[in-house]
């Protein structure tokens, strides 16, 4: 919008230039805190999912395997046990 006052221009111009500084100042932080958060993340170790899901199974299954032996030991030392 144009008007005859170019004190009113002036101060839409300063107000149109801040805008997008603040927009350049913002894509500059999220562009920073996203850097900074994928370093502190590759920084801690974090495993992914398909390694964790994979490792969760195994585990299922090596507890499954542990119950199934420890009721075989169980039944043997009852049936060694009525042996005697």
């Amino acid at each position: 919008m144009q008007t005859d006052n170019p004190f009113l221009d002036g101060l839409a111009k300063m107000f149109t230039d801040a805008a997008g500084a603040a927009q350049s100042l913002r894509a500059e932080i999220d562009t920073f805190v996203k850097q900074r958060l994928e370093k502190l993340v590759a920084d801690m170790d974090f495993v992914p999912r398909e390694e964790f899901e994979a490792v969760k199974a195994m585990a299922a299954k090596a507890r499954s395997e542990n119950e199934k032996l420890a009721a075989r030991i169980e039944a043997l030392e009852q049936r060694a046990a009525r042996n005697l």
